[in-house]
């Protein structure tokens, strides 16, 4: 088994997806228009080194519906692969006013440091 994908909610379905191309080098599919539930527009992007792929999805109840429906998700953890790769992430992060956590070795084992989409969710960067 494998998670096939992670969805998370965002106002700005085109300003997350340009994120996502720009700090991780993934690919955009282009937006889907949901024909049964309108408003509801979702699009894929995958990341380069495999088959995980995340559905940012949006639709106009995000702003109206405080208990329904909600931006973001708790945070999603990405591999980079190195400590250097976390390094330099985060270090370009920093310069563009997006790290909310500096690299750092986790009670738990982790190193990361943590970084933030344009809409404040928060995204882990991990070794």
């Amino acid at each position: 088994m494998r998670i096939a994908h992670t969805a998370l909610w965002t106002r700005d379905l085109d300003t997350a997806a340009a994120f996502w191309a720009k700090y991780f080098g993934a690919s955009v599919g282009e937006p889907y228009h949901s024909q049964r539930r309108p408003g509801f527009v979702s699009r894929f992007v995958q990341l380069p080194e495999g088959p995980d792929q995340i559905e940012l999805m949006t639709g106009p109840w995000l702003a109206t519906d405080p208990h329904g429906e909600r931006i973001g998700w708790d945070h999603i953890a990405i591999s980079l692969g190195s400590k250097a790769a976390v390094d330099a992430l985060a270090e370009r992060c920093k310069t563009e006013g997006c790290l909310t956590s500096p690299p750092r070795m986790t009670g738990d084992g982790f190193y990361e440091a943590v970084i933030a989409m344009p809409d404040g969710t928060p995204i882990e960067i991990t070794a």
